[in-house]
């Protein structure tokens, strides 16, 4: 399967961008732009390689500060949403 490439615009947080590809499930080269410089970097450090699906579930709901949402969060959410693009629904 072909690496694909995605960009997501966040909601909510000091990140105003979230980068990352999908290649056979599995994240790769996961940055943000903007937020917790130490923060964002150890999250794309640590999801390097790891299973999409699984990490969208782990990192869904994650609060920052009583915002109701994170940096990690939005990373699940853009995550799900590039999921559901590759998906082929039956009619």
């Amino acid at each position: 399967m072909e690496r694909k490439d995605y960009v997501f615009g966040t909601s909510g947080v000091c990140a105003k961008q979230i980068a990352f590809s999908i290649e056979d499930g599995k994240l790769h080269n996961v940055r943000f732009a903007g937020g917790c410089p130490g923060n964002t970097a150890a999250i794309g450090k640590l999801l390097e390689g790891a299973d999409a699906r699984a990490t969208a579930t782990l990192l869904k709901g994650n609060d920052c500060g009583g915002r109701g949402t994170s940096c990690a969060d939005q990373l699940a959410r853009g995550i799900e949403k590039a999921l559901a693009e590759g998906e082929v629904v039956a009619p």
